[in-house]
């Protein structure tokens, strides 16, 4: 990164991280806490989810404080929500459990998009609150609300409220390091990961705000954010080759072309059938 690009990082790193620990003190001290614990414990019960320990409801990815100003970002990658492994006081990082563990190996095993998902890639979730699958969400927050009282509410609404957040602060970061890209550097990208959670409609409240972001932009300066909202892409999750068997199977109806035209054109493909 540029000076520039990072001091719009260390920006977006510091409103990120505030953020989260006013949304964390607010659920620590509400008297629902242990209510929405059971929640997320049920949910993940009625999924025949193995037994794990529930440590954290939400949380900021601590594997932002590792990136280095000389680090070369190409992507910023969109998973759902931190799942089983990610809440865990020993990680408290996005995408490292086996959908991050795919990913990485992806891009390790395709040198030839100069890739590295540990290095080159800033990873963010669409919502910071945990749930074990990401579907879960839709259960737990529909019991907060029948559960006819104020606080639990609240924390619907939060849920709900923090999918606006990180899509305007995600879109925000994207404008500003493709805007503070020399000519002589690459723009970077933001990969929405996740097709299928998208078209269910789970993530609505983050696909809108994510648009309205891009179409602001585009109204003050329509061909700057045309470009940018280009260089958005969304793919199928990394979780179950998901993402790589959907790419191959690309790849065989277009063998014309390379690995990483393909890519960019199916990503391009998914987007349209998701913000249509």
């Amino acid at each position: 990164m540029n000076e520039t690009q990072w001091q719009y990082f260390c920006s977006f790193k510091t409103e990120f991280k505030k953020q989260i620990e006013i949304w964390q003190d607010f659920i620590n001290s509400s008297p629902k806490k242990e209510f929405l614990q059971n929640l997320i414990i049920e949910a993940a019960q009625k999924d025949k989810v193995p037994a794990y320990n529930l440590e954290n409801l939400l949380l900021y990815n601590t594997a932002l404080d590792d990136v280095q100003k000389n680090d070369r970002i190409a992507a910023i990658a969109v998973g759902d929500n931190p799942g089983k492994d990610e809440q865990l006081n020993r990680n408290c990082k996005y995408l490292v459990g086996q959908a991050g563990k795919v990913a990485a190996s992806f891009f390790a095993k395709n040198p030839q998009l100069q890739i590295d998902f540990r290095k080159n890639v800033i990873i963010l979730n669409k919502t910071p609150f945990h749930s074990a699958k990401t579907k879960e969400l839709a259960a737990i927050t529909k019991a907060l609300v029948a559960d006819n009282c104020e606080e639990s509410a609240r924390i619907a609404r939060l849920i709900a409220e923090s999918q606006v957040f990180m899509a305007q602060i995600t879109a925000k970061l994207h404008q500003n390091l493709c805007s503070a890209a020399t000519a002589e550097e690459e723009n970077c990208d933001l990969w929405l990961v996740g097709y299928g959670e998208l078209k269910k409609g789970i993530f609505d409240n983050y696909k809108t705000a994510l648009q309205n972001c891009y179409r602001t932009g585009c109204e003050k300066n329509c061909a700057a954010f045309n470009r940018i909202w280009q260089k958005v892409y969304v793919f199928q999750h990394f979780s179950m080759n998901c993402f790589a068997s959907d790419l191959k199977k690309y790849n065989a109806l277009h063998p014309e072309n390379d690995l990483k035209t393909n890519l960019y054109r199916l990503g391009t493909l998914h987007k349209a059938e998701i913000f249509e």
